[in-house]
C-alpha cells in the first residue's frame, strides 16, 4: 500500500503506444513498474520504446531513484498487479474489453488502489459498470506521447460520486509526478481536448474537402499560426491578450459578431471514401518520404525544446 501517502509502485496493463510512454515516464519518475500486455514480443518492444525514450526523459531531468531497471514484466495479470498502489490500463478502445478487464483488476486489487483508464473518449461510468468497487475507477487520459506531454485528463464516474476524494488523490498523484492534470466534471464522449481536436479536424478536413487549401497547407495554417501560441496559452486567454487593454470584454464587442458569423459557415464534411484518399495522398506528400519514425523524432525534437522554453518561463 502506500507509504507516507506517496504511490511507489505502478501496474501498467497494455504496452502499446501509450502503455509503453506511460511506462518510461512512471520509470522516469523514480517509480517502480510492472507491465503486462499478451501481444507476442510485448516485452521485447516495451523495454525497446523506453530505452528510445530515456535520452529524451533525461534531458527533461529525472527524478532520485529512476531506472529502467525498476521496470519487470509479467504475462499473468495478476502478478503484474500484486503489490500495485495504482494502475494505468490502456487497453484497446473497446467498451466490451475494458468492461471485463476493470471487472478482473477489482475482483484482486485492495479497495483503497486507484484503477485509472487511458481511454481516450469512453465513459467511465460504463466501464465500471460490472466492478464491485466502483468508487476507486477513474479516466486518466494523456496525450501522445505520454512520457512527453504534461496534459492529464481525469474524469470520475457514477461511482466516484460517493467518493470524490479518489479524484482528488488521481489528481495529485499526476501533479506529484510533474503532470498537468485537469478534472472534467462531467462525462461525455472524448472527454475535453479530443473534442477540441475534433471541431478543428472537422474544419480542417472541410477546406480540403471544399478545395480551400490543401492538406500541407492547412498543416502549415495550423502550426505556424495559431498552433504557436496555443503551445503557450489557450484560445480564452489569447483573445483577452487579443482584446488589448480592455481584453476579453473589448476582444467580444469587436469580434463576437465576425465570429458568430464565421461558426454558421463552418462545415461538417463527411468522411467519405474519396475525402480520406485526398488526405491520405496529401499526408504522405507533406511528409515528403520522411518515415513514422522520422516525423516522431522531429515531432519530440520540437517538443522537448518547447518544454524547456516553457520550464525556464517558469522560474524567471
Amino acid at each position: 500500500m502506500e507509504t507516507n501517502g506517496k504511490i511507489h509502485r505502478v501496474a501498467v496493463v497494455g504496452t502499446g503506444v501509450v502503455g509503453a510512454s506511460w511506462a518510461a515516464f512512471f520509470l522516469s519518475r523514480g517509480l517502480e513498474v510492472s507491465a503486462t500486455d499478451p501481444a507476442p514480443g510485448a516485452e521485447s518492444a516495451l523495454r525497446s520504446f523506453v530505452d528510445r525514450a530515456w535520452p529524451a526523459l533525461e534531458s527533461l531531468g529525472l527524478s532520485p531513484g529512476a531506472s529502467r531497471d525498476r521496470l519487470c514484466f509479467a504475462s499473468d495479470l495478476e502478478k503484474t498487479l500484486a503489490g500495485a498502489q495504482f494502475v494505468q490500463e490502456n487497453a484497446p478502445e473497446r467498451i466490451d474489453l475494458k468492461i471485463k478487464l476493470f471487472a478482473r483488476m477489482d475482483a484482486v486489487l485492495p479497495p483503497s488502489v486507484l484503477i485509472a483508464s487511458s481511454s481516450s473518449g469512453l465513459k467511465i461510468s460504463a466501464i465500471e459498470s460490472h466492478c464491485k468497487h466502483p468508487e476507486r475507477c477513474v479516466i486518466g487520459h494523456p496525450f501522445n506521447p505520454p512520457h512527453l506531454i504534461p496534459l492529464v485528463e481525469v474524469v470520475g464516474g457514477t461511482g466516484t460520486k460517493s467518493s470524490p476524494e479518489n479524484i482528488e488523490r488521481t489528481l495529485q498523484f499526476y501533479s506529484a509526478l510533474g503532470k498537468h492534470p485537469i478534472h472534467i466534471r462531467k462525462e461525455v464522449p472524448g472527454h475535453a481536448a479530443n473534442r477540441l481536436q475534433a471541431a478543428l479536424w472537422r474544419e480542417a478536413i472541410h477546406l480540403v474537402a471544399e478545395g480551400v487549401l490543401s492538406v500541407a497547407d492547412v498543416d502549415a495554417a495550423v502550426c505556424w499560426g495559431p498552433g504557436l501560441r496555443w503551445g503557450i496559452m489557450g484560445p480564452n486567454l489569447l483573445f483577452h491578450l487579443g482584446g488589448g487593454k480592455g481584453g476579453l470584454q473589448h476582444f467580444l464587442e469587436h469580434l463576437s459578431g465576425p465570429f458568430a458569423t464565421w461558426w454558421a459557415d463552418l462545415g461538417s464534411p463527411g468522411l467519405t471514401p474519396e475525402i480520406k484518399a485526398k488526405l491520405i495522398a496529401g499526408v504522405l506528400e507533406e511528409a515528403a518520404g520522411r518515415s513514422i519514425e522520422q516525423l516522431e523524432e522531429e515531432r519530440n525534437r520540437a517538443l522537448l525544446g518547447l518544454l524547456a522554453i516553457r520550464e525556464a518561463g517558469k522560474r524567471d
